[in-house]
């Protein structure tokens, strides 16, 4: 029962407010100091864990070029494009943001969009933007309503997206969890019967970010602070 000790030190860590990065690796270390693992071992473990998972280092070094941009006038630029687009409304924009990330998602492309590289420097801003050609300056409740739907259109996207995909994680873990109930059923059936569940999140989802300009209007109309 020891190692479960590291469990009580995720618990305190986070109660107190500490860096969760700095939690999960301190109880990581005292898991495997209970489980009787030598420490070069565990530093072993960590660093072969680090080499597998290099994309966690190029999210690193994307972000600064990220809010370099946006220090630049990023989000500005982007504000103004959208204004410049007649057609343009939140929930349109917001409905196209979706098929993209979904369609993606289910070329195993999860990479190519995401909140802190498109969704908070480009997707949001440009939303508001196409907000505030048509309503005028926004409030703070409409602000946060859009933010709100644009993260919620890359979550959608991405989460019935990816099921699509035949190597994805989930596709292969229903597989294993299947296989060992006895049931034998191949990546590629996963996949296609993942799609009409992908479509109906698409669809149902559409309809809400279509309803997001009514929405915007009405509390223009109130008079959002």
């Amino acid at each position: 029962m020891w190692p479960l000790l590291g469990i009580a030190v995720v618990v305190v860590g986070f109660a107190v407010g500490l860096n969760p990065l700095i939690v999960i690796a301190a109880a990581a270390l005292v898991t495997g100091v209970m489980a009787g693992i030598a420490p070069l071992h565990l530093v072993a473990a960590f660093g072969k864990a680090f080499n597998q998972s290099r994309y966690v280092s190029v999210v690193w070094l994307v972000l600064p070029v990220i809010g370099l941009l946006e220090r630049e006038g990023l989000q500005e630029r982007a504000r103004m494009l959208v204004a410049r687009m007649r057609a343009a409304t939140a929930g349109r924009l917001l409905i196209v943001y979706l098929a993209l990330r979904q369609i993606s998602a289910a070329l195993g492309l999860m990479s190519l969009f995401g909140h802190a590289q498109t969704v908070r420097p480009l997707v949001a801003p440009m939303a508001e933007g196409a907000a505030e050609a048509r309503h005028g300056r926004l409030g703070a409740r409409a602000r946060m309503l859009i933010r709100a739907y644009a993260a919620s259109a890359d979550n959608v996207g991405a989460f019935f997206g990816e099921d699509i995909f035949v190597a994805v994680g989930s596709v292969l873990l229903i597989k294993g969890f299947l296989q060992q109930s006895g049931i034998q059923v191949a990546p590629l059936t996963l996949s296609l019967w993942a799609a009409p569940t992908a479509l109906l999140a698409f669809a149902i989802h559409g309809i809400r970010l279509w309803r997001l300009d009514a929405k915007l209007k009405r509390l223009a109309a109130e008079g959002d602070p």
